[in-house]
């Protein structure tokens, strides 16, 4: 997997790496960076709070069990601030939003606001379906530290697109960049456009990650679990190097998921993920990492 960057600053020529590992870089992620948020992630066992959807909470939560963090589904009004506050890192998942869950989103993302605990926005299908459009336009004005979604989704949260079909995107992900900026732009924070290749961009710098594979998109909640991945990293790493390490290491353990023998369908592909979630090794990055 490598990392390809460029900037979108007109003053920009080449960017110039960080000099070591370390949260806040001074440019685009380095290899080190991307350890180094692997190890701070799995030293520190994140608590992430994940307001998501029911289709994919298993996996949700088997995933961030096995990557080294530790998942807690706590999406219920006058639990969901309280808890907000002491999580690490907070998903907020607009998949199936019933109207408890999204009085519940509103609360934690306020008291995430209020106790500093970054948050992670994930507009689930949002664009043609009313209600979860509205949330999100709403939400996105609170200022997540990630915004994390199909090309699709990225384009109507912007206001730029009609949304996609379903849960998947109609667009590409370079149809996509103009969004994905704007919207970087708007929250001040790191938005992700999922794809065969993610990019990942503050509004100034793009970091391209390839990788991941193809059964990813048959099994439900491989892109919810990403988002999930994305809070996890962003509570002990900035948004830039936690969104480009999530899609760095998901996308190489989805990669080894499916060379591994015998996991040629959905179901046992998504068993070999979450091992290989588990075997992630700082000390080995994805090849071209390094």
């Amino acid at each position: 997997m490598s990392v390809v960057t460029s900037s979108s600053h007109p003053s920009s020529g080449s960017i110039s790496p960080a000099a070591a590992p370390g949260p806040d870089p001074a440019g685009a992620p380095t290899p080190g960076d991307l350890a180094g948020a692997l190890a701070r992630l799995r030293e520190q066992a994140p608590l992430v709070q994940c307001l998501t959807n029911a289709v994919v909470m298993p996996l949700t939560a088997n995933g961030l069990l096995a990557l080294g963090a530790s998942p807690a589904m706590v999406d219920v009004p006058q639990e969901a601030g309280p808890f907000a506050r002491v999580a690490s890192g907070v998903l907020v998942n607009l998949g199936t939003p019933h109207a408890a869950q999204r009085e519940a989103m509103r609360e934690a993302v306020t008291a995430a606001e209020e106790a500093g605990t970054p948050w992670v926005l994930d507009p689930v299908a949002i664009g043609a379906l009313p209600v979860r459009t509205a949330l999100a336009a709403e939400l996105v004005e609170r200022r997540p530290a990630v915004v994390k979604g199909n090309a699709s989704e990225v384009m109507a949260l912007a206001g730029l697109g009609g949304g996609g079909r379903g849960t998947d995107s109609a667009d590409d992900v370079a149809a996509a960049l103009p969004a994905a900026r704007e919207l970087a732009a708007r929250t001040g924070g790191v938005v992700v456009v999922t794809g065969p290749v993610d990019l990942v961009t503050d509004g100034v710098l793009e970091v391209r990650v390839p990788g991941g594979h193809p059964l990813l998109t048959r099994v439900t909640g491989g892109g919810c679990l990403l988002g999930a991945v994305v809070a996890a990293f962003a509570g002990s790493s900035a948004p830039l190097v936690a969104a480009t390490a999530a899609c760095a290491w998901y996308g190489a353990a989805a990669a080894a998921a499916g060379r591994r023998p015998g996991a040629g369908g959905p179901g046992s592909f998504a068993v070999a993920l979450l091992d290989e979630l588990a075997a992630l090794d700082p000390a080995t990055p994805p090849a071209g990492l390094a």
